[in-house]
Order: C-alpha cells, then sequence, then structure tokens
C-alpha cells in the first residue's frame, strides 16, 4: 500500500464517518448542560410578526388566519406583511383582512430587503419571524414570549414538523429533516442552536440590526447579532409550525442555498471558526465539516485505486455499489425493499453536490442564491 494514498483514504473516512456518525454520538454523551431557562407564562409583551413574501397568494390567507387565530392576546400583536415585488394576487389576499394586517410594498430586491423593511416599522419589544408556507400552532406565541422571562435568553426557535410524505424521496429528505432537528435540540441543551428555524422564531428587538445586503440565511445571521453579544439561542419543541414535504430536488436547491449562506456567515462572523465562539467545536462539527464532506469522499474515492492489489479492489468496488445505488433509485420500483436503501443513498449523494455547488458563492453574487425558503442552516 502506498503510504500516502493510505493516509489520505484513512484521514478521509475518519473525517466522514466523525461527522456522519462519531460528532451525533458525541453529542448524545455530552455531559454539560445549560441551566433550563426561566419562563413566565401570562406575559403579555409587545409582538411584531414579521412574514416578508413574494408571489405567496397560494398560501397567504391560510397563513395570516393561522395567525389571527393565535391564542396570545390580540391588542399586543401587529402583523407586517413585507411585498417583495409580488406580482399575484398576494397584496390583493392581504387588504382582505383590513386593520388587522399592515401591508408593506417594497420593489422586488430579496427577503433581506423585506426583513429590513419590517424591522424599520416594528413596534414590538419581541419580533416574531415566519415565512409563509407554514401554519402555526395557536399557542406559538404564548410559548415563544415565555421564555424571554430569562434576561440571558436572546432567541427562541420554535419546532418545524414536516408532514409524511407520499414518497420514498420525501420520506428520505423528511428522515434528514429530524437527524437535523435532534442535533439542534442537543445544542440548545448545551447552550444555543447554530441559528434559528426560519418558519418560526422570535428575538428581542433591541438586538435585531438590520441585514447586509444579499444576506442568505437571515434566520441564521439575525440570531447570531444575540449570540455574539451574550446571549442564549433556544430550540423548543412547544411551539410548531407544520410544513409540507419536498421532493429531492426542491430539497437540493434549499440545501445548495443553505450551505452558500454558510460560506456567507463565515465571512460575516469569522470569530464563528475559532474560541470566541463558545460554541466553537460544534460549529466547525456541524456546519463548517460539511463544507468539506464532498472533498473528503472525493479524496477518499481517488486514493482507493492506489492503495495496492489487496485493499484497492473492495474499497473501489464498495465505493461504486454506493454510488451506482445512488444512481439507479429513480429505476427501483417502490415495492422493492432495495428502495429504502438505494433513496437514502440518493439522498445523501444529492446533498453533497448541494454542498459541491454552494462553494461557487465564492465566484458568484449571493442573488443568484435566492429561490427556495430555508428552514434553517
Amino acid at each position: 500500500m502506498n503510504s500516502l494514498s493510505g493516509g489520505v483514504f484513512l484521514a478521509s473516512v475518519l473525517f466522514v464517518v466523525y461527522v456522519a456518525l462519531g460528532y451525533p454520538a458525541l453529542l448524545a454523551v455530552w455531559r454539560r448542560r445549560a441551566p433550563a431557562p426561566r419562563r413566565a407564562t401570562g406575559e403579555e409583551r409587545m409582538v411584531s410578526v414579521i412574514l416578508p413574501v413574494r408571489n405567496g397568494e397560494r398560501w397567504i390567507r391560510r397563513k395570516l388566519e393561522s395567525l389571527l387565530n393565535q391564542t396570545y392576546p390580540r391588542e399586543r400583536v401587529e402583523i407586517l406583511v413585507v411585498s417583495d415585488g409580488s406580482t399575484d394576487g398576494t397584496e390583493e389576499a392581504v387588504r382582505e383582512f383590513g386593520e388587522a394586517v399592515r401591508l408593506l410594498r417594497i420593489p422586488q430586491a430579496g427577503k433581506w430587503a423585506a426583513i429590513n423593511c419590517a424591522l424599520a416599522q416594528a413596534r414590538g419589544e419581541l419580533l416574531f419571524f415566519t415565512d409563509v408556507r407554514q401554519t402555526l400552532d395557536a399557542h406559538c406565541l404564548s410559548v415563544l414570549v415565555s421564555y424571554f422571562a430569562d434576561p440571558g435568553v436572546g432567541v427562541v426557535s420554535g419546532e418545524l414538523v414536516i408532514r409524511p410524505g407520499d414518497t420514498t424521496d420525501k420520506k428520505s429528505v423528511g428522515l434528514y429533516w429530524e437527524y437535523e432537528k435532534w442535533i439542534r435540540k442537543r445544542h440548545s441543551q448545551i447552550d444555543s442552536v447554530l441559528g434559528a428555524t426560519g418558519a418560526i422564531y422570535m428575538m428581542r428587538r433591541e438586538l435585531a440590526s438590520p441585514l447586509p445586503p444579499g444576506t442568505l440565511l437571515d434566520d441564521v445571521h439575525l440570531p447570531f447579532q444575540a449570540f455574539f453579544r451574550g446571549y442564549r439561542l433556544l430550540l423548543t419543541e412547544e411551539a410548531r409550525a407544520y410544513d409540507e414535504p419536498v421532493a429531492l430536488e426542491a430539497e437540493f436547491r434549499r440545501k445548495v442555498r443553505t450551505l452558500a449562506g454558510v460560506y456567507q456567515l463565515i465571512g460575516q462572523f469569522p470569530a464563528l471558526l475559532g474560541p470566541r465562539n463558545r460554541m466553537w467545536i460544534h460549529f466547525l462539527s456541524h456546519k463548517f465539516a460539511r463544507l468539506l464532506l464532498p472533498y473528503a469522499l472525493a479524496a477518499m474515492a481517488v486514493s482507493s485505486f492506489f492503495l495496492g492489489p489487496f485493499w484497492s479492489p473492495p474499497a473501489v468496488t464498495g465505493q461504486a455499489l454506493f454510488y451506482g445505488l445512488a444512481l439507479a433509485d429513480p429505476w427501483v420500483p417502490r415495492r422493492l425493499a432495495l428502495k429504502r436503501l438505494s433513496s437514502v443513498a440518493r439522498t445523501f449523494v444529492t446533498l453533497m453536490a448541494a454542498a459541491l455547488c454552494a462553494a461557487s458563492i465564492l465566484f458568484s453574487r449571493s442573488k443568484d442564491f435566492w429561490g427556495a425558503p430555508t428552514a434553517g442552516a
């Protein structure tokens, strides 16, 4: 075995295993826990709901009804809908709700611009950010507000529940989201989540500054503003938003944007990579490592051919079978048990391809990545 090739192969395998299995295992046995936040029910702080939308006529009525049916005192809530240059019937639908909703209109510029417009108009002590597609539990606002009785809490994110999918690839995407939520819950227990769930989170108004132009991950950039001022970012399962499952192609586009946003965040918050970030081990293991994962897989594949006559055949064959299974997935009948394996393999390979595509933000304009909303990075 060539020592260089063997070293590259072994290092790549260990890196992939750590990111996929080792780090989650480490989280499962992590002993340090931050104190449980102090909560107070019945608090009635003023809440500004910020709902940016572009061409959301399909969902906007249902969404506004979900907001207006909250158990939180209606007189303590203002709802700001910012139309980012909508060209469908979104604005007409919002006007149907009369004075219960404030409609703000801006020329099409992107979600960051819509949020900045709302920040300038919001009067609430607390800001609730949400997206147009998801419906909310009726007690969502009440639950989130209760956490701000703790002065150390800066942001609280609810849980996004993806309804069961009707196809194998949608189920695989849903399984990945469950895995992601498990990690976020552990982060919240340790100290803070590494961002928020864009469809359902709340933060203190005094901690929110306007977003830089072209920001891709507003639901991470805004929470990090609070995090680096010493506040905690929490996740609660008691407040929920509900969304429909997405196909793998849509998840690919969403993931490209999310991971491109991580590159952007590192440039905006370079302290994320060092000890000034009290969650730096977790950021490197969870966020940053995912950017490197496809390159480790490529190094593993290339070095497999130079391991010598004993090790190369099984290493090459094993990887060829895995990637072949992913490529064959669209043609594997759903009734076969093999479909469960091929769908997972295809989902994994698709997410790795998204990580590679995300790197193009280093050579592109950020607006090229606007499109599918994120559920958090």
